[in-house]
């Protein structure tokens, strides 16, 4: 573990600065800068990522409470769910860099008020294809434990699955394309891309699964695979991949779980670079 954590204001700077960043990126079936789709405004997202960043950054908040919070900000904004899977993803960054911890001792002391304040949050989003569950429903009241529900909705949902894998899938995944990217070359934008094309590629999203059920997910996963076998996206290949970005939101298919995986993996890298230790 780190010995001293970071301020909180930084920390909600580099929280503003990876939303912004993943926004910018070119990120097929996404909303991004390079093409609007699902019905929604780029200026929301940039809304959300203003608003959301003070309580996500709150000093001495917990995690349940900074999701719920910044939850509360971006619908007051917006009206709509923007960021409720980017919350969740880094509010147990934003704690364990505060506190000088690692994400997994974070994880480790998640409370019943932390499901209360999370199971509030999720309610007031209201996330599409969401659905019913038979042991630990948003609509009931909340468990005990928040570690305990998201491991009842792990084979169903890969934001639940990082609160019992320790948020594995973030350097596994997203930092090691991050790597491989700077490594090649690629320019910040760029770099952002290659880590949402590796969370697309690597695992079907499950966003996708929700709404349009597990079988067209793992499509979708094949289907960048193969759109990946014949780009070099140190060439820019802006073209292939708007033409991959139209088919998917030609389809209704928006690999939303993969962009908060962005969002997370920017941000861990940014407070990383600021000297937090959360692995």
């Amino acid at each position: 573990m780190s010995e001293i954590g970071l301020d909180s204001a930084l920390i909600g700077t580099l929280y503003r600065a990876a939303c912004l960043a993943e926004l910018d990126a070119l990120k097929p079936g996404n909303v991004h800068a390079y093409a609007p789709g699902h019905r929604m405004v780029l200026a929301d997202f940039v809304t959300s990522a203003d608003l959301s960043a003070r309580p996500l950054a709150r000093a001495g908040a917990g995690v349940g409470t900074r999701v719920r919070d910044g939850v509360a900000a971006t619908m007051a904004a917006v009206g709509q769910n923007t960021n409720l899977g980017i919350l969740l993803l880094c509010a147990p960054l934003a704690v364990a860099a505060e506190r000088g911890r690692t994400v997994a001792s974070v994880l480790d002391t998640l409370d019943g008020a932390d499901a209360e304040a999370v199971f509030a949050g999720i309610r007031r989003a209201n996330p599409g294809g969401l659905g019913e569950a038979a042991r630990h429903d948003v609509a009931e009241p909340a468990p005990g434990s928040l570690r305990d529900a998201m491991a009842e909705a792990a084979d169903r949902d890969r934001i639940a699955r990082a609160y019992v894998t320790g948020f594995a899938d973030v350097p596994a995944i997203g930092l090691a394309a991050l790597r491989e990217a700077r490594t090649a070359g690629l320019d910040p934008t760029w770099c952002t891309t290659a880590i949402h094309l590796a969370f697309l590629r690597a695992v079907p999203d499950s966003h996708v699964a929700r709404k349009h059920g597990a079988a067209a997910a793992e499509g979708v996963r094949r289907e960048v695979e193969a759109t990946l076998a014949g780009i070099d996206l140190a060439a820019r290949p802006v073209d292939a991949l708007l033409a991959l970005d139209a088919s998917l939101k030609g389809r209704s298919i928006n690999p939303g779980t993969s962009a908060d995986f962005t969002v997370a993996t920017l941000f861990w890298d940014a407070l990383a670079g600021a000297g937090a230790r959360l692995a």
